[in-house]
């Protein structure tokens, strides 16, 4: 491929930075959240997860971008972090005023549903440490210019926080670009972060003016409606998952955004909350590439999946692989990380190629 030009390891201290918030999530397991009486605790956030899936599974030098209040509840996700493997040199600690009045951590609460009924989140972040970045904040030279990354990602979640963190990202964007950085970046709509702040008109005045400054953009098909403006049109009579649906959008996107050097765009139609269609295009030099498509994909935990898409993705270009290995490599591992719980990977890359070969699912002994 000739338009991605990814930097050599050795000229660089990471491989994959990103720049996100990270909450905790609770976890009620097989109960309701309103009804539970016990949580199981991860650590988890969109642009974070990519990082992750990258040290996790696929092995790449990670660290993150962040800010976090000082206190036990950040000591616990700092705990979090590190077993995954994430390095935290450019997470900023934030006094603790004793009760959240001024600075917090962050919590998601997410129920991973089932049948008919499907999963739901409830956020519970105003105020906390990572939505107060501001420009200035980050001393991006040094990291793009000293330290030097390979990839940096973030994300439209980080986006929706709070009027200056779209500034943060700017900013980011445009020193990683400076330095010849890779710069990816996820649109990942969520209604329940913009309906106080502008709704999907606002979501698309930010995100529009971010997509000038990215190399490649990520999402799905609604992502690019809400967060960018583009509908899918003339496509009547096509199934939910036909790529031929999004091959459309995207060559419209491409010609707003030519400085995309990549889009690449997951396909899921939930058929219920255990069995979902999986799919994804990759969009790179002018043609496109599918992914497998996997019927009635048995899901345990649907969150995650398309940030472990994401790291599968850029693993593939990173490692310089085809662009139809790169988009395999990223919906096998998206597959892999919804039949796990969590919000971030637990598979192994030899998981992956496996899957990736259509090996059967008979014990590994």
């Amino acid at each position: 491929m000739n338009t991605i030009k990814i930097k050599p390891e050795a000229d660089c201290k990471y491989d994959i930075l990103s720049l996100g918030e990270v909450m905790l999530r609770f976890d009620p397991g097989a109960e309701r959240i309103h009804t539970t009486r016990h949580f199981r605790v991860w650590e988890g956030g969109g642009e974070y997860n990519v990082a992750r899936g990258l040290r996790r599974c696929f092995k790449k030098r990670a660290a993150l971008v962040s800010a976090f209040a000082d206190n036990p509840v950040g000591m616990l996700l700092e705990d979090l972090i590190l077993q995954g493997g994430v390095n935290m040199e450019y997470v900023q600690w934030i006094p603790y005023d004793g009760i959240g009045r001024t600075v917090r951590n962050g919590f998601n609460f997410t129920e991973k549903g089932f049948g008919i009924r499907a999963a739901l989140g409830c956020s519970d972040r105003g105020h906390t440490a990572a939505s107060q970045l501001k420009t200035g904040d980050i001393d991006w030279e040094k990291i793009f210019g000293r330290d030097k990354i390979r990839w940096f990602h973030t994300g439209g979640i980080f986006a929706a926080l709070s009027a200056s963190t779209p500034g943060v990202i700017i900013e980011a964007l445009k020193t990683a670009r400076k330095y010849s950085t890779v710069t990816s970046y996820d649109l990942n709509y969520r209604a329940s972060l913009w309906k106080e702040i502008g709704g999907k008109e606002k979501a698309q005045e930010v995100n529009s003016e971010i997509a000038r400054y990215v190399d490649v953009m990520l999402g799905n098909e609604e992502d690019f409606t809400a967060c960018l403006g583009f509908e899918v049109k003339g496509t009547e009579g096509l199934t939910k998952l036909d790529p031929a649906n999004f091959k459309k959008m995207i060559g419209e996107v491409i010609k707003t955004y030519p400085n995309f050097k990549a889009i690449a765009t997951t396909l899921r139609n939930a058929r219920t909350a255990g069995f979902n269609d999986w799919g994804a295009i990759l969009y790179v030099d002018g043609n496109f590439y599918d992914a497998v498509l996997r019927h009635n994909l048995e899901i345990y935990d649907r969150v995650g999946g398309g940030d472990s898409f994401a790291s599968g993705l850029i693993y593939g270009l990173m490692e310089g692989k085809s662009p139809e290995e790169a988009v395999n490599y990223g919906a096998a591992h998206g597959a892999l990380a919804m039949t796990t719980p969590g919000d971030t990977t637990m598979t192994r890359l030899e998981e992956v190629e496996k899957v990736m070969h259509a090996s059967s699912a008979r014990v590994d002994r």
